[in-house]
């Protein structure tokens, strides 16, 4: 079963800086590409990055780029978001998704993030 649990989320001041992480597991991390999405209070989904496999080639969004990092560690099977100069509108719950086979399997949980002074 493909299980993917972020963590890292935390109200934080305009201009601050967040790290998120999502565990990863039921399937070969190492062989799909990884994206992040955020949805914020009344909208829909928003894409926000996604990594190739292997991490040779990353994409954002362009209200992101600039400011987010993805990365991932295979060996740890761990997708990871690095927010800097974090903004109001950038508040939203954050999942992450393995883009499988099959389609795009996002996690159900999410991590919230607010940035608020």
């Amino acid at each position: 079963e493909v299980q993917l649990v972020e963590s890292g989320g935390g109200l934080v001041h305009p201009g601050g800086s967040l790290r998120l992480s999502c565990a990863a597991s039921g399937f070969t991390f190492s062989s799909y590409d990884m994206t992040w999405v955020r949805q914020a209070p009344g909208k829909g989904l928003e894409w926000v990055s996604t990594i190739t496999s292997g991490g040779g080639t990353t994409y954002y969004a362009d209200s992101v780029k600039g400011r987010f990092t993805i990365s991932r560690d295979d060996a740890k099977n761990t997708l990871y978001l690095q927010m800097n100069a974090l903004k109001p509108e950038d508040t939203a719950m954050y999942y992450c998704a393995a883009d499988l086979s099959g389609g795009r399997h996002r996690s159900r949980q999410g991590t919230q993030v607010t940035v608020s002074s």
